[in-house]
C-alpha cells in the first residue's frame, strides 16, 4: 500500500492537551454543528442494541444452538451491532488487559513516543487518522498493532511497559481470535454459506487481525467534539472490549444516535464493511462514533477481524441472482482501506460510493 512515510503536520497527543489544563479545545477538534453530540441523540433510552447469551452455542441441543444463531442473524440484519455475554473469553483477562493499557497511557510521554507511529503502517502510538493536511481531528490517542497474519506480527513493536503488557496482548488476542472465528462460522451458516466460507474468503489461516486500543482523555468541551467521528469499520468484524464504567460508543439507529450501555464482561460486536460486502448487503455495517466527557477518561480495546490485505473481496456468488444482483464490485482489502487511512472516519460515504449502479 502506498502511504506517506510521515504525517503532513506535527502530531500533538490529545492527552497532552487535556493534561495542560486548557479550557477551550483547539479549532481542529471542533466539529461542524451537524456532527456534534446532541442531548436528544439518545432520546429513546429503552432502546439499545441486542444482548445475546452465547452459552447455548456450547449446548448439545441442536435447537438451542440454532436459536442463538438465529438471534445473531437478526441482530446482523437489523442492527449490525450486538453485545455478547458468556462468550468464552476470560473475564479476568479482559479486565487485566484493559487496565494494563490504561497504565501504558499514563506512562511518561517520552516512553510512549518510543512507539510513535507513521501513516506507512499506523502501527504504534498515535493521535490521528487520515493523512490529508488540515482534516478535522478527533479527541483520542491510540495504540495500533498487528496480531495476524503471523508473518507481520512483531512483539518488539508492542509496549515493553507495563511489564505484563506483551504477555497479556498475546493471551488476550489468542482468545479473542477464537471467539471471532466461532462467530464468523455462525455468520457463514446464517447466510446460507458453508461454515468456513467467510474465513476462507478472508484468507484462511492467513487472515488479518489487529488491535486498536483507544484512549479518550477528559475533554473541557465535550459538546463540540468527538472521540472518533462517525464511520463504519472497513474490515470484517470488530470485537470491542469497552470501558464498562464509562459509556461513550454511539450507534446510529434510524435518525438518532443511541448511546450503548456496556454490560460487565461483555463484548460489543459489530459487522464491518467487508462482511456486508460478502453478504451482498444482507448484513449491515452501521455508522457509529464515540463521544467524550469532561469528568472521566475512557479506555477501550477494538479487535478487528479482517481479510488479508491482498484478498479480493466481493459478494458471495451464492447470494447473487437476477433478483439480487451484486451490490459491490470486487476489491482487495488493501485498496479498500486506503480510503479510510487517507481521509479518516467519514460516515458511510466510502462504502456507499462503492455500490454498483445499474
Amino acid at each position: 500500500m502506498n502511504f506517506l512515510q510521515k504525517w503532513p503536520e506535527p502530531v500533538v497527543p490529545v492527552q497532552h492537551l487535556s493534561d495542560s489544563g486548557i479550557r477551550v479545545i483547539p479549532g481542529r477538534y471542533v466539529k461542524k454543528p451537524s456532527e456534534r453530540p446532541s442531548s436528544v441523540d439518545s432520546a429513546e433510552p429503552d432502546i439499545n442494541i441486542p444482548v445475546i447469551d452465547l452459552q447455548e452455542l456450547y449446548s448439545d441441543d441442536h435447537l438451542l444452538r440454532r436459536r442463538t444463531a438465529s438471534l445473531i442473524d437478526s441482530a446482523c440484519r437489523e442492527w449490525g451491532f450486538f453485545q455478547v455475554v458468556n462468550h468464552g473469553v476470560s473475564h479476568e483477562l479482559m479486565a487485566r488487559t484493559r487496565e494494563a493499557w490504561r497504565e501504558f497511557f499514563h506512562l511518561p510521554m517520552a516512553e510512549k513516543k518510543k512507539y510513535a507511529n507513521s501513516p506507512s503502517t499506523y502501527e504504534g502510538y498515535g493521535s490521528r487518522l487520515g493523512v490529508e493536511k488540515g482534516i478535522s481531528l478527533d479527541w483520542n490517542d491510540y495504540f495500533f498493532l498487528h496480531y495476524l497474519p503471523v508473518a507481520i506480527r512483531d512483539r518488539n513493536k508492542w509496549p515493553a511497559l507495563p511489564v505484563s503488557c506483551r504477555e497479556l496482548i498475546e493471551k488476550y488476542s489468542e482468545e479473542v481470535v477464537n471467539l471471532g472465528e466461532k462467530l464468523m462460522k455462525i455468520l457463514s451458516v446464517n447466510l446460507g454459506l458453508r461454515e468456513n466460507y467467510l474465513s476462507e474468503a478472508f484468507g484462511g489461516d492467513d487472515n488479518g487481525a489487529c488491535l486498536r486500543v483507544n484512549y479518550y482523555p477528559k475533554c473541557p468541551q465535550p459538546d463540540l467534539t468527538l472521540g472518533i467521528s462517525s464511520h463504519s469499520d472497513p474490515g470484517g468484524m470488530t470485537l470491542l472490549n469497552p470501558d464498562e464504567n464509562v459509556s461513550g460508543l454511539q450507534v446510529r439507529h434510524g435518525a438518532i444516535w443511541l448511546t450503548v450501555n456496556p454490560l460487565p464482561n461483555a463484548f460489543i460486536i459489530n459487522i464491518g464493511n467487508k462482511v456486508a460486502v460478502v453478504s451482498n448487503g444482507k448484513y449491515k455495517s452501521v455508522e457509529h462514533r464515540v463521544i467524550v466527557n469532561s469528568e472521566k477518561e475512557r479506555v477501550s480495546l477494538a479487535f478487528f477481524y479482517n481479510p488479508r490485505g491482498e484478498m479480493p473481496i466481493k459478494p458471495a456468488e451464492e447470494l447473487v441472482s437476477e433478483e439480487h444482483p451484486a451490490l459491490y464490485p470486487c476489491m482487495t482489502f488493501d485498496e479498500y482501506r486506503l480510503y479510510f487511512r487517507t481521509r479518516g472516519p467519514s460516515g458511510k460515504i466510502q462504502v456507499e460510493s462503492l455500490k454498483s449502479h445499474p
